[in-house]
């Protein structure tokens, strides 16, 4: 995008519409006890803008253009009104995994999280196996590290933790170097290795893919600049996809949604299911799993939600000041 680009609205436009938001979760998720988001309305709908506070500007832009172009741009052809998500269970104490799996109702898929630094292996090991015992054994696992493991660790652990039926291990180590060599020594466990960070955080999003370091590639919207650029690098990977959210408002998920219901080839169930995870949302119509599902639609904020959830003064002032800079970012790009 440049400055003469007219897909890149003023950022007068941006501010006249903006609404910032901290949402509380159930259960602490990437170590955040609250969500925030800034919220846009655009001639096409409501879009979202939610980087993750560590994150700089420079990959903060490709979160603005995802929400430029679901909300100014026409969403792609839909090959499907509903998308198939699965379970997210956080790093949570193995007794708790029955209360949080009840709020996916239908869901046959759950994603765990494993690796988190203040946990050990046992813990993770009890965690995954309680998710076995409630899904039973037709029920699918994946499990997803974040990156957190080094080569010898992840080895070690999906060799614990393959005795579960894992349907596969997302971002076990952080780099593509490291992806290719745990796919390698673990070969012999018949584990699929998918990548999420090494897609989404890489200057190069298609270089897992060309050093064979991944079966699967996990695709989020936000972080890859919206769903006309999701659609590009899973094009040209080549390789099968999962859809996942970047713990969004429902919002949010309705452009994962949007983005899930373009893709050809959809095979695995998407982590498009998040709003579960959040004890509050932006819309009396969340998009919550139902029969294991979300219905492909818009999502309009509810005016009065969008005051009860309005992050502190501080907070907004620093939200649209960060949306100022990316914008000059992404309209001088």
């Amino acid at each position: 995008m440049t400055s003469l680009d007219a897909t890149v609205p003023p950022l007068e436009e941006l501010l006249g519409s903006a609404h910032v938001v901290s949402l509380k979760l159930f259960d602490r998720f990437r170590g955040l006890d609250n969500r925030e988001a800034l919220l846009l309305e655009g001639p096409e709908g409501w879009t979202e803008f939610s980087p993750f506070g560590e994150y700089d500007d420079a990959e903060a832009a490709n979160w603005l253009r995802a929400a430029i172009d679901f909300g100014w741009q026409p969403t792609p052809h839909a090959l499907r009104t509903s998308i198939a998500v699965n379970a997210t269970v956080p790093a949570v104490p193995a007794h708790k995994v029955a209360e949080v799996l009840a709020r996916f109702p239908g869901c046959r898929t759950a994603k765990v999280k494993v690796a988190s630094p203040d946990q050990t292996l046992a813990d993770d090991v009890a965690r995954v196996a309680e998710v076995r015992r409630v899904l039973g054994p037709e029920g699918r696992i994946r499990i997803d590290a974040n990156g957190l493991w080094n080569v010898d660790e992840a080895e070690h652990a999906i060799h614990a933790l393959s005795a579960f039926d894992l349907e596969y291990v997302e971002q076990p180590c952080m780099t593509v170097p490291e992806l290719a060599e745990i796919r390698h020594r673990t070969a012999y466990l018949s584990v699929p290795i998918a990548a999420d960070e090494s897609v989404r955080k890489s200057g190069d999003p298609l270089a897992v893919a060309r050093a064979g370091a991944a079966d699967i590639l996990v695709i989020k919207a936000q972080p890859l600049g919206g769903i006309r650029a999701a659609l590009s690098i899973i094009g040209q990977t080549g390789l099968p996809v999962v859809v996942s959210s970047a713990l969004d408002t429902s919002v949010g998920l309705s452009m994962g949604a949007h983005l899930a219901a373009s893709v050809p080839g959809l095979y695995f169930d998407c982590g498009l299911g998040t709003a579960s995870l959040l004890a509050d949302d932006v819309t009396r119509e969340p998009l919550l799993p139902v029969n294991g599902a979300v219905p492909v639609r818009r999502v309009v904020p509810d005016a009065a939600l969008l005051t009860q959830h309005a992050a502190s003064p501080e907070r907004r002032d620093w939200w649209l000041a960060r949306l100022a800079r990316t914008h000059a970012l992404v309209a001088g790009a």
